[in-house]
């Protein structure tokens, strides 16, 4: 198991900073049904997979409405990276060889950047009128966070790596869409300016 610690750390934190829910659930049912040894057991309980269940249930709606999502996005800054953290200790602890605390160091900060990326995407996206780029990019979210975690289950490095290149194009776009929002503002403002001085006007 070893070093692999690593890596599933990086992609469950990674994972967690998008959809904390998701990876509960993905992973506790590779662990109750697929035997997965590095998959802690308390995951693969009943009563975590039900609560995991109805939240990702929960956040698969509030993530596709506009405005719903980033407030969802700002409650969920310290939960998401606080699970990935939780799930890379306990899976760390159940092995001797490896540091528990650098694991749930990995998983958290990685889950923390991974929110933030997330967070400025839907900033950029909820610029847009239509509702259909929510609901694009929320299915591209979870699609990718099950596809991830379940490469995990078979190959933890590579998993890590689609990871890592998923964290880094992530802020590449939301650097645009930051872009994009600060032209929408200026944009804003010089209408303001304009409708103020209209008023300003004398008659």
């Amino acid at each position: 198991m070893g070093a692999e610690i690593i890596a599933w750390s990086f992609t469950s934190g990674w994972a967690s900073g998008i959809n904390a829910y998701a990876v509960v659930l993905v992973m506790g049912l590779f662990g109750r049904f697929a035997d997965v040894e590095v998959i802690p057991d308390v995951l693969t309980r009943p009563d975590v997979l039900i609560a995991a269940a109805v939240l990702f249930g929960a956040e698969m709606i509030a993530d596709k409405i506009p405005g719903l999502d980033s407030i969802w996005d700002t409650a969920h800054t310290v939960i998401r990276p606080a699970m990935g953290a939780t799930v890379a200790y306990l899976m760390a602890n159940q092995s001797a060889g490896l540091d528990a605390a650098f694991a749930a160091a990995t998983g958290g900060v990685t889950a923390l950047a991974s929110h933030a990326v997330k967070a400025g995407i839907r900033l950029g996206v909820n610029t847009s009128p239509e509702p259909a780029s929510n609901v694009l990019v929320s299915t591209a979210e979870d699609a990718a966070v099950a596809g991830v975690v379940s490469l995990a289950v078979a190959q933890p490095w590579a998993a890590a790596g689609v990871a890592a290149l998923l964290l880094m194009a992530g802020a590449v776009v939301v650097f645009l869409l930051l872009s994009r929002v600060r032209t929408l503002k200026a944009k804003y403002d010089e209408w303001g300016t304009r409708q103020l001085g209209k008023l300003n006007k004398p008659l």
